[in-house]
């Protein structure tokens, strides 16, 4: 890391997620080991094998929106511009920024508005070309959430979209923090977002064997990462946002910090476009990558966030990539996942999990990984099962690993002078 370069820190929070509509909602239900899955209300699911999902419940887009828009734009969008609405709040910048063209917007995203694109499909072939929504193409592209934070927010600087599958939200958060290293961006609003829990998207994970399918009538027991009966991750949707700014910028307003953005990283496996690389490579080189960038060694990562899917090779791997970057010091460390609780939100899930970091690294408090019951010889970590708890935690390292071989890393600390 270049120490010459602007500082980034992270000023504003803001969460739409299963466990409720706001990022204090989400923290407290973490806290509390609460889980989010429940079985799922927006398709009849009852003719698959999973009927569960971390469904986000009683969302309204109008309380945050014209209702006239609501109406046109992807549930994704509007789960971005409600949990912007939110960060921007929490950052004290809703009088706007004080020069809007050093504004910039990152948004990370695995499918965006692909729901649109099926409602146009079907109208199309169900009621003709000329009964066709002309908004439907448009909203339904990947960079329409940031299109439309942007343009509420009058953010005239760089705008942005990551689209890596499951890493897309954690490399959002470190192109972001990019954008102010560089100096071109006193601020960005960034964050991940993925809204689409329909038939067609549970559907092809079930035939993939990626869902768990015995838990339809327990669905809170469902996203068992690392425990030894898992059977697979649940499919989930939320958004998370953060606003970022370069210390100075930040400073000289006087703005609340949670936390520093010291380094990122991102890599590929290059080996399948499902399953990860048995020998953990990938994420190994994405840790190890971090923590050089952030001018870091293991011997100072307090707390992990790990990508904990729940899938019996997945979780495999990622401990055995944590066991190689930090050598004898795994075993001693906190690592949990967020996904016991949310499910795997997809593109919004490393976003998520860094609000996660900078939460934990500004109240000292972790969330635990619930329904760790039975140990997993080869999952052989200490990942807080099931209760919260208090530690010093200076330093966090976030996970994610998507499909497609795409694996992204995030290093947060507490601010130092």
């Amino acid at each position: 890391m270049n120490n010459s370069r602007p500082r980034a820190v992270i000023t504003g929070l803001g969460a739409i997620t299963p466990l409720g509509l706001s990022m204090k909602e989400f923290w407290e239900g973490l806290l509390a080991g609460r889980s989010g899955i429940t079985r799922i209300t927006q398709f009849d699911a009852s003719a698959l094998p999973c009927q569960i999902a971390g469904e986000v419940k009683g969302f309204e887009a109008k309380v945050y929106m014209d209702f006239k828009e609501a109406r046109r734009v992807s549930r994704s969008s509007q789960f971005a511009l409600a949990a912007a609405k939110e960060a921007i709040t929490d950052a004290g910048l809703t009088g706007g920024f004080s020069d809007p063209e050093r504004a910039g917007v990152v948004m990370g995203t695995a499918i965006g508005g692909l729901e649109k694109l099926d409602e146009g499909v079907t109208i199309l072939r169900t009621r003709g070309w000329d009964k066709a929504n002309p908004f439907i193409t448009p909203n339904a592209l990947c960079n329409m959430p940031g299109h439309h934070v942007s343009r509420t927010y009058q953010a005239l600087g760089p705008l942005s979209t990551i689209v890596t599958a499951c890493a897309a939200g954690t490399q959002a958060v470190g192109e972001a923090a990019e954008l102010i290293r560089r100096g071109v961006a006193d601020v960005v609003i960034t964050g991940g977002v993925d809204a689409t829990i329909q038939d067609f998207a549970v559907a092809g994970f079930c035939t993939m064997r990626a869902l768990p399918t015995t838990y339809n009538d327990r669905p809170e027991k469902a996203s068992r990462p690392f425990n030894k009966d898992r059977e697979g991750f649940v499919y989930s949707e939320g958004c998370g946002m953060l606003i970022m700014e370069s210390l100075e910028h930040a400073q000289r307003r006087g703005a609340h910090i949670y936390a520093e953005v010291a380094g990122h990283s991102a890599s590929s496996d290059a080996y399948d476009v499902a399953k990860p690389d048995p020998t953990a490579a990938g994420a190994i080189r994405a840790m190890r990558w971090a923590l050089q960038d952030a001018s870091l060694s293991p011997d100072d990562v307090d707390y992990i966030n790990a990508h904990g899917t729940s899938t019996p090779v997945g979780d495999v791997a990622e401990t055995a990539a944590i066991k190689t970057v930090f050598g004898p010091r795994a075993s001693g460390m906190h690592v949990s996942s967020t996904k016991s609780m949310i499910g795997h939100a997809m593109g919004a899930a490393g976003a998520l999990e860094a609000i996660v970091c900078a939460q934990t690294l500004h109240t000292g408090a972790i969330h635990p990984t619930i329904n760790y019951e039975v140990a997993d010889p080869e999952c052989d970590l200490d990942y807080v099962p099931n209760t919260a708890r208090e530690a010093p935690v200076r330093v966090a390292l976030s996970n994610s690993f998507g499909l497609g071989g795409q694996n992204a890393c995030l290093i947060l600390k507490r601010l130092e002078a």
